[in-house]
């Protein structure tokens, strides 16, 4: 998921009474995501929300052995290289699976050539708080795999472990569909299977750059507890404030998520 300007805008459909209609996941063009713009507002620094995020999630990360997970998957990866140091201190591979061409291609480069200098303090953090992780941030890297496809599409009980960083709610305007992306999140990993997640809180509709515009599911965590609780034990769900040191997207915060797959 991401936010910046693009020459083609992002399709709005309109009914015949003229009204805009919901927007959904399939009416986006996802290959325009504007990856530069995306990284620009919230990535070239470890901002206060990227350090809580990590530091969650480092928690859940040091319960498992080190290499004790055959395969994981970062469930909509984006351009975001954080999720993936993490998860590198448990799994032995990591799918980042992707849909948008410019996302892939970053994540390529970030592999295949070497990661931006802007990633190292993120790794330096992670490894801080999980020394399991490999001494270098291309050392992380190493274990990723990247690949270029839908994430409806992913077979069932297929990984270990799931993660997924603002992408149900940053993929559509629909709540049902939001409810349908969780449930396939949660449906890839085998049972008893672990399950790691950010959403942002109340999300609307937001722009990234100076105009383009993307689609936002306002979500909380009586929301995602409702959505998940069905489908997991060991649910804990819990929320961090807005970062005022980031763009102001109309979000109220991030709820964080671990779980078991039932």
């Amino acid at each position: 998921m991401s936010r910046a300007e693009r020459t083609t805008p992002m399709t709005w459909r309109v009914s015949k009474s003229g009204e805009i209609t919901t927007t959904h996941n399939d009416d986006v063009d996802w290959d325009s995501w504007p990856v530069a713009d995306y990284l620009a507002e919230n990535y070239r620094e470890v901002h206060p929300s990227d350090a809580a995020v990590i530091a969650h999630h480092s928690a859940f990360y040091r319960r498992l052995a080190p290499g004790s997970l055959g395969r994981s998957v970062e469930w909509g990866a984006g351009p975001n290289l954080y999720p993936l140091i993490l998860a590198a201190s448990a799994s032995r591979r990591i799918d980042a699976v992707e849909a948008g061409a410019g996302n892939v291609a970053y994540l390529e480069r970030q592999i295949l050539r070497g990661p931006d200098a802007s990633w190292v303090p993120f790794h330096g953090l992670c490894r801080e708080l999980n020394p399991a992780l490999p001494a270098t941030l291309a050392g992380a890297l190493a274990h990723v795999d990247v690949v270029h496809g839908d994430v409806r599409d992913l077979p069932p009980g297929r990984y270990d472990l799931a993660s997924m960083h603002f992408v149900a709610e940053g993929a559509t305007e629909d709540r049902a569909e939001f409810a349908d992306f969780c449930r396939l999140f949660v449906r890839c990993v085998a049972p008893g299977g672990y399950l790691v997640a950010a959403f942002m809180e109340n999300m609307p509709t937001y722009r990234i750059g100076p105009a383009s515009r993307w689609p936002g599911c306002p979500v909380d965590p009586d929301v995602v507890t409702e959505v998940f609780a069905p489908l997991t034990r060991e649910l804990a769900v819990t929320r961090i404030d807005a970062d005022p040191t980031l763009p102001d997207y109309g979000d109220s915060g991030m709820v964080l998520l671990t779980a078991v797959s039932a």
